[in-house]
C-alpha cells in the first residue's frame, strides 16, 4: 500500500512574521476589546458599557452641580469616589473576568493561541494586563471627570490636581487586586456562572467580614486580641484605603494604619495577594496545558 499527498489547495505564507511583542500585544488589545464587549454582539457590550456609564453618571452629576452651583468644593473626594463606587467596580469585574479567563478554558480554543510560539506565561500575563486596564478605566474615567470639572468649576488647580494625583496609584493598586482575584477565580472553572458568583460572593463577602472585625475590636476597646486595624487588609477597597491613609494622609475608610508595622502589613497584604495570586495562576494554566 503506497501513501498519496493530496493537494487541498492551502497557500504558503511568505509574509513578515511578526515577534512575540507584537502577538502579545494583539492578544493584549483583543482582550480590552472584548473586557468591553468590543467587536462582539450589541448584547455582549450592553452590561460592560452599561457600568462604565453608571460609574461616571454620578461623576458627571457632581461636576454640572459643582459649576453651576458655584461650590467652592466637589461634593465628594477623589479617594472617595471609588470606594463609594465599588458595587459598580465588583459587577464589572465579576461579569468581564470570565470573559477574558474562563471562555477560552470552556470551548478549548487555548491550544489555538499557543498555536504560535508564544509561551503560557505570555498568554496568562496578557490575559491579566487586559483585565487590569478595563478595571482601571472603569475607576479611573469618573475621577478624571471630577478632575475635569473641579478645572471648570475654577476651583483651585493645583490643590484638585495634587489630590487626584494622589488618587492615581490607589488605582492602580486596587485594578491589580481586582483582576488578580477575579482572572484566579475565573480559572477554577468553565462555566461562567460559577465564576460570576465566585467573584461577587469573594468581593461582598470579605468586605463584611473586614467591616465586621473592625467592628468587634473597636467596641471590645482593646479587651480581645483581634487587632482591628488590619481587618482592612481583607477587603480590597478597605485595603486601598488603608494605603491612602499610611502614604498620603487621606480619610480612612476603617480603623487606618497607625504606625509603620500597620502599613507593612498593608502592604505585604496587596503585594502578597497580586504577586502570590499571579503565581497560582500561572500554575493554573500549567496544569491545563499539561492535562
Amino acid at each position: 500500500m503506497t501513501a498519496r499527498i493530496h493537494d487541498l489547495g492551502y497557500r504558503g505564507y511568505d509574509g513578515e512574521r511578526l515577534s512575540d511583542g507584537a502577538v502579545a500585544r494583539s492578544l493584549y488589545v483583543l482582550g480590552l476589546r472584548h473586557a468591553f464587549g468590543l467587536g462582539r454582539s450589541m448584547r455582549s457590550r450592553l452590561l460592560p458599557l452599561g457600568l462604565l456609564a453608571v460609574s461616571v453618571l454620578p461623576a458627571l452629576v457632581m461636576v454640572a452641580i459643582t459649576v453651576f452651583v458655584k461650590l467652592d468644593r466637589l461634593p465628594m473626594t477623589y479617594d472617595r469616589y471609588a470606594d463609594t463606587m465599588q458595587t459598580i467596580t465588583a459587577i464589572f469585574v465579576a461579569a468581564q473576568a470570565p470573559v477574558l479567563f474562563s471562555r477560552d478554558l470552556r470551548f478549548r480554543t487555548l491550544p489555538l493561541y499557543l498555536a504560535r510560539p508564544m509561551r503560557r506565561s505570555t498568554y496568562v500575563l496578557t490575559r491579566l494586563a487586559s483585565l487590569l486596564t478595563a478595571i482601571l478605566i472603569v475607576v479611573t474615567l469618573p475621577v478624571v471627570v471630577l478632575w475635569l470639572g473641579a478645572l471648570l468649576g475654577r476651583l483651585p488647580w493645583q490643590d484638585q490636581t495634587r489630590e487626584m494625583l494622589k488618587t492615581l496609584p490607589l488605582l492602580v493598586i486596587l485594578a491589580a487586586l481586582l483582576a488578580v482575584i477575579g482572572g484566579l477565580l475565573s480559572s477554577l472553572t468553565t462555566r461562567r456562572g460559577i465564576a460570576v458568583v465566585a467573584i461577587v460572593a469573594t468581593l461582598f463577602v470579605s468586605s463584611g467580614v473586614a467591616n465586621a472585625i473592625a467592628a468587634i475590636a473597636q467596641s471590645a476597646d482593646g479587651s480581645t486580641p483581634i487587632h482591628g486595624v488590619w481587618a482592612g487588609a481583607l477587603n480590597p477597597w478597605t485595603l486601598v484605603g488603608g494605603l491612602g491613609t499610611w502614604w498620603f494622609d487621606l480619610a480612612p475608610t476603617l480603623a487606618p494604619p497607625r504606625d509603620l508595622a500597620d502599613g507593612a502589613v498593608y502592604l505585604g497584604v496587596a503585594a502578597l495577594v497580586v504577586l502570590g495570586g499571579t503565581a497560582l495562576l500561572l500554575r493554573r494554566y500549567a496544569k491545563v496545558g499539561s492535562a
